[in-house]
């Protein structure tokens, strides 16, 4: 059975990516208490249903302890189990709550000899949940929502889900510094030392996905040292990543603006590497 396990912190776009997976054919369960994991998979499996979505966060909090060791056994038992644990900068989860009026679930785990005046503020709250879910952060694929759209959000969820069953998934992402560096890259490589197409007029309204801004990029040196180089370092390192059993691999390229260095080297790299790996590619700050 292909399991997908949706966990991570409050806020960050569970319900979304349940809802794109039930678009795309899974029988899906919010809240699930990990202690009822296998159970529900035996279930599903004496149905012949063969792709499951569950969710899991800080609301289970008690039994959160046993969940690796439940992973690791379904996929012993030879099921295709991915987790993807969602996440987002505490100033975004804020607006979130902020937006939709709705409280923290942890602010109701009070003591019996708690006055309900001393609840936890928000920001405690989300603090908290990163602690209780530390653990289960490092079993999966991290997906960073700062700033998604939910539409992008399901297309990005979308795209990774319905990937080709292989070693590793190696994902290229453009962003901006001055939005700061995703949270779910594993590396970081900055290329504000090129030239700036955003300096020229006639380049400005392009993206590095357009053949202006690639022949420009293109016939700066620097521009084709760099790339050589990042290029490089991702094929030495990455036969050690898919031997320590990941199952993606992100490699953030930022520029000041995510708009043409950062987007032309996400695209040169992932051309290079699409003819011999998976290769998901991420543009977080264009339209």
């Amino acid at each position: 059975m292909r399991i997908i396990l949706i966990t991570g912190i409050s806020g960050s776009g569970k319900s979304v990516c349940l809802n794109a997976l039930e678009d795309a054919g899974y029988f899906c369960v919010d809240n699930l208490p990990p202690t009822l994991l296998r159970a529900l998979v035996d279930t599903r499996m004496q149905e012949g249903a063969a792709n499951l979505a569950v969710a899991v966060d800080a609301r289970s909090a008690d039994s959160l302890a046993g969940l690796p060791a439940d992973i690791k056994r379904l996929k012993d038992e030879g099921h295709d189990v991915k987790v993807l644990f969602l996440t987002a900068k505490t100033e975004s989860l804020i607006n979130r709550f902020s937006e939709t009026r709705r409280s923290h679930p942890l602010s109701h785990r009070l003591r019996a000899d708690q006055n309900p005046a001393d609840r936890p503020t928000l920001s405690e709250c989300i603090l908290r949940e990163r602690e209780m879910l530390g653990s289960i952060e490092k079993l999966g694929h991290v997906i960073d929502t700062s700033g998604l759209s939910a539409n992008k959000l399901r297309a990005w969820v979308k795209e990774l889900v319905e990937s080709e069953k292989a070693p590793l998934t190696l994902l290229f992402e453009s962003f901006a510094f001055k939005f700061g560096v995703p949270l779910d890259a594993d590396l970081v490589f900055d290329v504000r030392v090129l030239p700036n197409p955003y300096y020229d007029l006639a380049l400005r309204p392009f993206s590095g996905r357009d053949e202006p801004v690639i022949a420009f990029l293109q016939a700066q040196p620097e521009a084709t040292d760099l790339y050589a180089d990042i290029r490089k370092f991702v094929e030495k390192w990455l036969p050690a990543f898919k031997n320590d059993n990941r199952s993606y691999l992100t490699v953030a390229i930022g520029c000041t603006g995510g708009q043409h260095r950062s987007v032309y080297m996400v695209e040169q790299l992932a051309r290079h590497f699409q003819q011999t790996e998976r290769v998901v590619l991420r543009h977080r700050e264009l339209a």
